[in-house]
């Protein structure tokens, strides 16, 4: 069988808030993620780990030199997936893993865009978290904005505003990050635009869409009565059903480039079944002939 799907590990908690999620790759492949996955894979295996730990040193932007090594390896193995000729289907790890998505793409000398399904857009800095978890300030490290830690993801924006779309968030009217999402001009479309008609939200978020994209979900973005796997429970409000839904519009677009899946802490799991059904739904969305990234846009 040709060898469609590039899967690699990330079993980091270095963002987070506590340990936890650094154990998600193993219960993924436990939970029987490749016998579910349509089309060849290969296994890359995984990136080394790093477990979180108390960061006395920096506590307003915590372990930030694990992120930024984290990071950097995630890249190199999505660069090797994407010579390959696979399409990358990264599993972690703490949402601050997708900057390495990124930067591999980019280093691929692909030009990529980011559809971030998660409660929220990830848009803090180290002056406005001070608690200091990084899986909190993925986009903000991505766009480079004012307060951004250079180390972790460079100097220069890996991508622009224009190149993201945030769905699936909870936000308040006043909630800062909001503001920054207006202020900066990305698109988003609020939970309850999405349960009112998950198919016709997820056309409309394709619609800001030009480029080949990466595919980033928080499992945080579910309601956690629902689905418990989360690291941070009672941040989302989709039902899985709802999410799938979602997903088969974005994952049938020839523009769906890699999918990255994150938040996943599986000593949250109630039941030994929750995980499983969780990679189902998820697989299921998947297009059944697989083709490898899509046409890809060269960085100039």
């Amino acid at each position: 069988m040709d060898v469609h799907w590039g899967l690699i590990g990330v079993p980091s908690s270095a963002g987070a808030h506590t340990p936890g999620l650094e154990k998600g790759p193993a219960a993924i492949r436990a939970a029987g993620l490749v016998g579910l996955l349509a089309g060849g894979v290969q296994d890359h295996g995984d990136v080394p780990a790093f477990r979180w730990r108390l960061d006395r040193e920096r506590p307003d932007a915590k372990n930030a030199a694990a992120v930024a090594r984290v990071a950097a390896d995630t890249a190199d193995g999505v660069v090797r997936i994407l010579a390959a000729g696979q399409k990358p289907l990264v599993i972690g790890g703490d949402c601050s893993i997708t900057i390495g998505v990124v930067a591999g793409f980019r280093r691929a000398g692909v030009d990529p865009a980011l559809l971030y399904v998660d409660s929220g857009p990830d848009l803090y800095t180290p002056a406005t978290r001070p608690i200091g978890n990084f899986d909190a300030m993925g986009m903000a490290h991505l766009l480079a904005i004012p307060g951004h830690v250079p180390e972790v993801a460079g100097d220069a924006p890996l991508l622009t505003p224009a190149d993201i779309v945030n769905f699936g968030h909870t936000l308040p009217a006043d909630d800062i990050e909001l503001r920054l999402l207006d202020d900066l001009g990305i698109a988003h479309l609020h939970v309850d635009e999405i349960r009112a008609g998950p198919e016709a939200a997820a056309h409309r978020a394709l619609t800001h869409i030009t480029k080949p994209f990466v595919l980033h979900l928080d499992a945080d973005v579910l309601a956690f009565a629902d689905t418990p796997l989360a690291d941070v429970p009672d941040c989302g409000e989709l039902h899985l059903a709802e999410l799938a839904a979602t997903l088969r519009v974005f994952t049938a677009s020839p523009l769906f480039a890699a999918l990255v899946l994150t938040e996943i802490n599986p000593d949250h799991a109630p039941d030994l079944d929750v995980l499983p059904h969780y990679l189902a739904a998820v697989t299921a969305s998947l297009p059944t002939e697989p083709t490898g990234p899509a046409g890809p846009r060269r960085v100039p």
